[in-house]
């Protein structure tokens, strides 16, 4: 009964995870984009009221004219629209459903013994602790750098790139890439609560107050949502990974996400570009090959050649029994020891069991490499081919 409610408490908060982050880096992009593609008015109407730049645009049969000032507006609307809970409502259900996927059962999904040697509460506390460093490192570097934002982005990124070398040597590869995701999703929520909206609540409050309004909170949060643009992707990447191995998989893991978040932020910036009407398609073209060269390279060799030395005559249910009792009972069976029960509702105790499912079993375990998670029980690459080689030759029929 525990793990089916599990299974529910996790796709509510998957679905309503989607849902939300779709809202929020869809208000993202859009104002991105409108930002970028404002035009200076040439009603002098217009001008005379602040206006700095509008546009013109067409969707579901109506017209709409948004327009941006200059600084503040001559009156305030009381029916100001605020963007933020899109962020708070995508973070926090996003560490519900971290917390109910990998918080709660450490010791199978965070942890990775031939990674690292840690221990559940360890773990857990690793792991959270990369949420909350990287929010007060990153926070640092803008505090101290705010005037300098190349050298700013430069250190942004080494330090991203030092956090995803910690992440792939302390945890499980899947999990690695998720802590990274969680850690810049971390970092983009902090922006919109600590900086760009109290930074706008001041701006109000200045203009009821018919007091000056100080420039600085405009700058700073405007550096903060550009900032945020360039994550999205990045972000978006680390979250969808765990649903493929061949990518956390690799020894070289860490530098896969990297190369990947990369190729995110060159793609990201060829729109920015694009949206002030700059076609720059070297930024498409190098995202592209960097993403064709992580293809070629991660390309694991084909599971039969990997391992020659188990004869195709010699397998049959006996021996991919002995490899279901040594790598996969722990957490598929009547009685497992890794779960409180059966994970997925899938057990593997009897020979039918096991032939029932040979196909799913041989695409998790041989074309996938995504089971045992982070190979916690330890199989080996001959284990893998003696499954490989009994579904290939028809002993599952």
């Amino acid at each position: 009964m525990e793990a089916y409610l599990l299974d529910w408490a996790n796709l509510l908060l998957r679905w309503l995870h989607v849902i939300v982050a779709i809202a929020w880096i869809g208000s993202s992009f859009y104002f991105v984009w409108l930002d970028n593609s404002l035009k200076v008015p040439h009603d002098p109407e217009l001008k005379e009221k602040g206006v700095g730049g509008e546009l013109w645009a067409v969707h579901g049969g109506g017209f709409y004219n948004p327009q941006k000032y200059l600084g503040t507006p001559p009156r305030l609307a009381d029916d100001l629209h605020w963007f933020y809970w899109e962020s708070y409502s995508t973070w926090l259900s996003g560490l519900g459903l971290f917390s109910v996927l990998y918080l709660f059962n450490p010791k199978v999904f965070l942890i990775d013994p031939n990674v690292a040697s840690l221990t559940p509460p360890v773990a857990v506390i690793l792991a959270l602790a990369f949420l909350i460093v990287g929010w007060l490192v990153y926070d640092l570097l803008c505090r101290t750098l705010q005037k300098n934002e190349r050298l700013l982005a430069a250190l942004v990124v080494l330090y991203v790139v030092a956090a995803s070398w910690a992440a792939c040597h302390l945890f499980s590869g899947r999990a690695a890439f998720l802590i990274i995701g969680a850690m810049i999703a971390t970092i983009m929520s902090a922006n919109v609560f600590f900086w760009i909206i109290p930074g706008q609540r001041k701006i109000i409050a200045s203009m009821k107050a018919n007091q000056p309004v100080d420039p600085i909170h405009g700058r700073r949060g405007k550096q903060r949502s550009v900032h945020n643009t360039y994550f999205t992707l990045p972000v978006l990447f680390a979250m969808l990974s765990n649903h493929y191995n061949m990518t956390y998989s690799h020894r070289y893991n860490w530098l896969v996400l990297v190369l990947i978040m990369a190729a995110g932020v060159l793609i990201r910036q060829f729109f920015i570009l694009r949206h002030k009407g700059k076609l720059n398609f070297a930024f498409p073209a190098v995202a592209i090959a960097v993403l064709v060269g992580v293809i070629a390279w991660i390309n694991p060799p084909g599971s039969t050649a990997a391992v020659a030395a188990v004869p195709v005559q010699g397998i049959g249910m006996q021996q991919v029994e002995q490899v279901m009792q040594a790598r996969c009972v722990q957490c598929h069976s009547a009685h497992p020891t890794l779960m409180p029960s059966a994970a997925k509702g899938l057990m593997f105790d009897r020979p039918e069991q096991i032939r029932n499912h040979a196909q799913l079993i041989y695409q998790q375990v041989v074309l996938q490499r995504a089971m045992p998670l982070g190979n916690l029980t330890r199989i080996t690459a001959e284990e893998r081919d003696t499954i490989a080689k009994w579904v290939e030759r028809g002993g599952a029929k």
